[in-house]
């Protein structure tokens, strides 16, 4: 049976796992809702007055701890991360996207293999 890319994610693929993925929801742009009880530090204003959690310069959750790949803020974390299902449909569908961009993104280098 194919699964399912619908964002309810009803249908969970069980070899899909955080621990091989590169954080790519992470890399979201999560907004904070009033009723979410995120910490002040990691949560800030963009330029449209939306309170979202803040990304470092090169587009990561500042919540994130790199040493780990896990979320620091974790049991405070914003309704937004605790819908994230892994290997639910969205999951799946944004490592796909991920995966194609990050492949064009990729430099093309020539080697040359002494022949």
């Amino acid at each position: 049976m194919p699964l399912d890319l619908r964002d309810d994610d009803e249908l969970i693929d069980p070899t899909v796992h955080c621990s091989d993925c590169e954080a790519v929801c992470c890399r979201l742009l999560v907004i904070v809702e009033p009723e979410d009880r995120v910490p002040r530090g990691p949560a800030d204003a963009d330029d449209e007055g939306l309170v979202v959690m803040a990304r470092s310069e090169d587009g990561w959750c500042v919540a994130l701890d790199r040493q780990s790949m896990s979320c620091s803020i974790y049991e405070l974390r914003p309704d937004t991360c605790r819908r994230f299902t892994m290997g639910g449909g969205y999951c799946r569908a944004i490592r796909e996207d991920y995966r194609r961009t990050a492949a064009k993104s990729i430099p093309h280098v020539l080697v040359d293999a002494g022949l």
